[in-house]
């Protein structure tokens, strides 16, 4: 028998590209909020679902710098397992009459990353992506508190696709809301024989939990989204901008919930 949550499965299961849930994140995350055409958001939502009724041009860019584990934490002690970080635009969408927030664009930096979240129906990218680490000595970097300057950038297959600057402007109660809602995914595998079709076609659903939020602060920002031959993010350009978050986040996942399978008829 060979075992192992994810590829490759092995005797042991030892060398499985990640663990079985539950996954524990900490760390940083930025949020930058704006608005763009209404229509470059429906666009991107696959047939069923709905743009969010209200506000439904609303886009939130996020950076995470996170360190996760599994429930053995074994990762904590070798680092380069549990270090990593993303980039991704989220967006807000309506299924069967409930609010959802959706992820249409994500990069992240290591292959774990990766993975997991193609397990969640997260559309992951690798690419390169950096974060102004805030400090609490020396001068070398913002303190988190009114006046704190910090940059983000992310690039992938040697384009730079996005540059963002952010300060600090005085504390929150919230970090947003378009980020707000459990999420709604598609989880799709094309056939083996490359015929067009789905062998997985899964709404789901999901949410995390034992969420231990931090110090959440408030900012101006600007955005700017670069150009790619492999890339549209050009299509959801800003239009206004809104407002930006920094906010401290730890959060544990352990699954998910389908909503709708093809092929079977709809989950209660």
């Amino acid at each position: 028998m060979v075992q192992g949550f994810f590829f490759p499965r092995t005797a042991t299961g030892q060398a499985s590209i990640v663990p079985a849930p539950p996954w524990h994140y900490s760390g940083d995350l930025l949020t930058l909020e704006y608005r763009t055409d209404p229509a470059a958001v429906a666009e991107l939502l696959p047939p069923g679902i709905e743009p969010a009724a209200e506000d439904p041009g609303a886009v939130a860019a996020i950076w995470a710098d996170w360190q996760s584990c599994g429930d053995d934490f074994s990762q904590l002690l070798d680092p380069v397992r549990s270090q990593y970080k993303e980039v991704f635009f989220v967006v807000r969408c309506q299924y069967r009459g409930q609010i959802y927030s959706r992820c249409i664009y994500i990069w992240v930096d290591k292959d774990f990353a990766l993975v997991r979240g193609y397990h969640q129906g997260y559309p992951k990218k690798l690419g390169s992506i950096h974060l102004t680490r805030p400090v609490t000595v020396g001068r070398a970097g913002p303190r988190l508190d009114k006046g704190g300057r910090f940059g983000a950038t992310l690039a992938a297959s040697d384009r730079r696709l996005v540059d963002a600057t952010f300060t600090i402007t005085g504390e929150s109660d919230s970090a947003g809301f378009v980020n707000g809602h459990p999420m709604l995914h598609n989880r799709w595998v094309q056939r083996i024989e490359s015929d067009g079709e789905d062998a997985l076609s899964e709404v789901v659903t999901m949410s995390g939990c034992d969420a231990d939020i931090g110090r959440t602060f408030t900012g101006d920002f600007t955005l700017q989204l670069g150009d790619s031959p492999v890339e549209e993010l050009q299509r959801i350009a800003p239009r206004e901008l809104i407002a930006g978050y920094w906010q401290e986040v730890g959060v544990s996942w352990k699954g998910g919930q389908t909503l709708h399978r093809d092929s079977l008829e709809d989950i209660e």
